[in-house]
């Protein structure tokens, strides 16, 4: 059976290497832990390693409402508590009567240390209260290079996961029916925009999805995606249901609020 067919060709690279991971712990008898993923990432692991196999998974990015997490994999006979996902917490402290910090500052300056996306998991924010969970690994490095976020001197606490701040960015259900899975139309869907309005979206750079700017309407969307569009919000397609009787898709999406 060919297992790439069911996912999108640029996803090869990454599927290789989960069921590398897999194998791993299958000959190796040992866990593997991986960086932090995405949504779609997490849903790709999930198909690949299966629920009944002799290795299972278990996802965990810091705090129960965070959307990039690390994934555990291990022998079925192990458990996975969740000291092993080996995450730390940084609270921002900076001069919060002078300056705000936004979420793509502390992105960008994550960035700019020269570490990968998968290194960083969620960024929260609510009222003046900034954090970031980050792979231990790599948090006294963190806390020696990161001095400035913006054009704010900032200073790095690491703090229990417990201490995260629950943002509780609720995602409100809604069933959707649309003529197909491509990009543009899904839009329309969801935000309730013309096709050519959803198209103008895309083609002016304001749509991402998994956090790519993505550029092609016909991008065909898939369980997992999170769908942001600058000024709109972001919805993930949670369930795709089937066609109906008119051969039109059913889809299930968790829209901000």
């Amino acid at each position: 059976m060919n297992i790439y067919q069911h996912f999108r060709p640029e996803e090869r690279e990454y599927i290789d290497q989960v069921l590398n991971w897999k194998d791993y712990v299958e000959t190796q008898y040992t866990p593997k832990l991986t960086d932090f993923l995405d949504p779609r990432e997490q849903h790709i692991l999930k198909i690949l390693i299966g629920e009944h196999g002799q290795v299972n998974y278990k996802l965990f990015g810091g705090s129960p409402d965070v959307e990039r997490k690390r994934a555990l994999i291990f022998p079925d006979y192990l458990t996975a508590t969740e000291e092993e996902f080996q995450i730390s917490l940084f609270e921002i402290h900076y001069p919060t009567k002078f300056v705000t910090i936004e979420h793509r500052q502390v992105l960008g300056t994550l960035m700019s240390l020269g570490l990968k996306r998968g290194k960083f998991g969620d960024i929260l924010n609510k009222d003046d209260k900034c954090q970031f969970f980050a792979a231990k690994e790599i948090s006294d490095y963190i806390k020696t290079n990161v001095e400035t976020i913006g054009r704010a001197g900032v200073k790095l606490i690491e703090t229990d996961i417990e201490n995260a701040i629950r943002t509780n960015e609720l995602l409100v259900d809604s069933d959707l029916t649309v003529s197909s899975l491509r990009l543009d139309t899904v839009i329309s869907g969801i935000y309730h925009v013309s096709r050519q309005k959803s198209q103008l979206f895309i083609q002016q750079g304001l749509v991402k999805v998994n956090w790519t700017l993505t550029e092609n309407p016909s991008f065909e969307c898939d369980v997992g995606d999170m769908i942001s569009v600058r000024g709109y919000g972001r919805a993930k397609i949670l369930a795709i249901e089937g066609k109906t009787k008119k051969e039109k898709w059913r889809i299930n999406v968790g829209k901000q609020k």
